[in-house]
């Protein structure tokens, strides 16, 4: 397969208003103030409590005005959580009917009309996204499948809304608070709890681990032992053109990766971080 575009599916919001920044710096992890325009960065969105509300990512459009993206499925608890704390707030959290479609393998790449190309840097993942009101696919490119990128997504270590996390997860379990966490910007909601797992050289009770093994993949969910006790489970798993499969695991910290595990037969190797 040549270069290939795929058209993914995405929650996605806007915020925008004189208090649109000030606003998302209280109400985020990341550091809004540091965003310039048509930058972008990860972000956790969290419950008072400090468990994840979602993860996404945050793009700041202009001056006063913001986009959010997030896996399908979430925009919704987003919204609710955004418009929570919105009293004698001027800014406006709407849902927007934006499509996205990712380009593989590409640092750059043409914004589609009215939106945004936005680089996508994982390890072993190089591509970019194109998110705009209407977004059509790339001339020349081999269309794919979401198949396709849950393969890349899954190889890269990148977690999923509702597969590696939900609403109970710790964010530092999840793997992705260096990139999606400042901890010099100030206070914002939910900080307490990030603070203190930082804090702490033990680490939180399971982390989110990149594997591989060879043969039939396991299904995700099942779980994985080491010597006869329980190490964890699988949390997704796609299979690879070449008669293996990549996974994510969420792995107990007693475990020290790289290692190799048991699901129902089946060896899986994690991998070092």
């Amino acid at each position: 397969m040549g270069a290939a575009a795929i058209r993914r599916s995405r929650d996605v919001l806007r915020v925008a208003g004189p208090d649109a920044r000030t606003y998302l710096q209280g109400q985020l992890s990341q550091d809004v103030d540091a965003l310039a325009v048509g930058s972008a960065a990860d972000t956790f969105v969290l419950q008072p409590t400090g468990k994840v509300e979602a993860w996404m990512r945050i793009t700041r459009l202009a001056d006063d005005a913001y986009l959010l993206d997030v896996d399908p499925g979430w925009g919704e608890a987003v919204l609710t959580r955004l418009t929570r704390f919105l009293l004698r707030t001027d800014c406006v959290v709407e849902a927007v009917a934006w499509q996205m479609v990712t380009v593989l393998d590409a640092e750059t790449w043409e914004p589609p009309a009215d939106g945004v190309a936005l680089p996508v840097v994982w390890p072993g993942l190089l591509a970019v996204d194109l998110l705009g009101p209407s977004v059509d696919l790339p001339e020349g490119l081999v269309e794919a499948d979401e198949s396709t990128w849950e393969h890349r997504r899954i190889a890269a270590g990148i977690p999923a809304m509702g597969t590696e996390m939900d609403e109970t997860t710790i964010p530092g379990a999840t793997g992705v608070v260096d990139r999606s966490a400042s901890f010099t910007k100030g206070c914002y909601t939910g900080q307490e709890l990030v603070a203190r797992v930082d804090s702490r050289s033990a680490g939180t009770p399971t982390r989110i681990h990149r594997a591989v093994g060879h043969g039939s993949p396991p299904s995700a969910g099942m779980e994985l032992t080491l010597d006869g006790a329980v190490a964890g489970r699988l949390t997704s798993v796609a299979a690879g053109s070449d008669g293996g499969f990549v996974a994510l695991a969420e792995v107990r910290r007693a475990v020290v990766a790289p290692a190799t595990v048991d699901a129902d037969g089946v060896e899986v190797s994690l991998l070092a971080d």
